[in-house]
């Protein structure tokens, strides 16, 4: 099983930016596809974007397309979420997910934004946006 442990978070204001970067271990890290999820108090935990194993492809959520790149190191073993022009609704805690399925070849935006796509989560790290 993937350990996957975030960082980056933190308070800003509307406008900034954030960088958050999540260290997998315990596996083989470029077998799997990688994505971002954040979750806002009472609200269910939604898709923010997700990465393919060679980084070549990416998916978003509409709502961070052209504010947020996922962008992946895999000498590094780390994931990361470049998160510009900052907005109070992008407060949440926001965690990273390793994939269930190993060596995945097919890829579309409705598989990789499911929670049930990714088998491994880190503990999340809070984002918190004010005006």
């Amino acid at each position: 099983q993937a350990q996957l442990v975030e960082s980056g978070g933190g308070s800003v204001q509307v406008g900034a930016s954030l960088r958050l970067s999540c260290a997998a271990s315990g596996r083989t890290f470029t077998n799997y596809s990688m994505g971002w999820f954040r979750q806002a108090p009472g609200l269910e935990r939604e898709f923010v974007a997700a990465i393919s194993r060679s980084g070549n492809t990416t998916y978003y959520r509409d709502s961070v397309k052209g504010r947020f790149t996922i962008s992946r190191d895999n000498a590094k073993h780390t994931v990361s979420l470049q998160m510009n022009s900052l907005q109070p609704e992008d407060t949440a805690v926001y965690y990273c997910a390793a994939d269930r399925k190993i060596q995945r070849t097919y890829y579309s935006a409705r598989i990789m934004s499911q929670p049930e796509t990714y088998a491994a989560w880190g503990q999340g790290t809070q984002v918190t946006v004010s005006k």
